[in-house]
């Protein structure tokens, strides 16, 4: 019998594909994405991941039952620290590769976890843990896909920073992590009404569809107007 987060996986196939065949990750994967994109990915997640935290908190919050609550305050917990952890493991070493220009949330980070906090807070329970589905999921999923090829790289040199970020999603924490928030989803979309459940497939498809932004748009750069820098 399908699920509802079955459901929501088929409603994103044609988002799902777009992100497969996004250039950035197949030279993510085999380790030849250019530098600076690398570094700039890189910063634009850390902002990305102390903000994705606070949405996961109001999630925690607003859960309806102490095992949701305890999970979704444990993966704040996580992304808070995996944001330390990537300051100092990868851009406190090298943050003079990344332009002072790019020192801020890039349009679409900004709008990403903004558009997270903000449904995380407004809304009820069950829209608040759709929306922050996809990046358990999404991540989850397309660095199993990648892994192969980033395990190659990183047997070739175990130091490479590309094919570690790779063997960290794709470890099974980080996959276990994913499976548990879908067990909530579904637990939520139980006691939902129909209604509820169109706005949970709505959160969950414009998350999606800022996954395949947030990608996209680290190697398709597209920047703030010149000359509005904020710092």
């Amino acid at each position: 019998m399908a699920t509802f987060t079955d459901e929501l996986w088929d409603a994103s196939e044609s988002l799902r594909h777009q992100i497969y065949n996004l250039e950035f990750l197949t030279l993510l994967g085999n380790g030849t994405l250019p530098l600076e994109d690398f570094y700039f990915y890189m910063y634009q997640d850390s902002i990305y991941l102390a903000n994705y935290s606070k949405a996961l908190a109001l999630v925690a919050t607003h859960a309806d039952n102490s095992d949701a609550g305890a999970f979704w305050a444990r993966a704040a917990s996580d992304a808070a620290a995996e944001e330390i952890l990537l300051h100092q493991s990868v851009l406190e070493s090298d943050i003079e590769r990344i332009p002072q220009r790019d020192r801020e949330p890039s349009p679409t980070c900004l709008a990403y976890f903004s558009y997270l906090v903000a449904t995380a807070a407004t809304t009820s329970y069950p829209i608040g843990a759709a929306a922050v589905l996809p990046c358990f999921w999404i991540y989850a999923d397309v660095s199993s896909r990648i892994a192969d090829s980033a395990k190659k790289v990183l047997s070739a040199n175990p130091s490479h920073p590309y094919s570690q970020w790779v063997a960290e999603y794709d470890g099974i924490a980080f996959q276990e992590s994913a499976e548990k928030a879908k067990e909530f989803v579904n637990a939520a979309a139980r006691e939902a009404d129909q209604k509820t459940k169109k706005e949970m497939t709505t959160a969950f498809l414009r998350a999606t569809r800022y996954e395949l932004l947030f990608w996209q748009t680290a190697f398709d750069r597209h920047p703030w107007p010149s000359g509005t820098e904020i710092f």
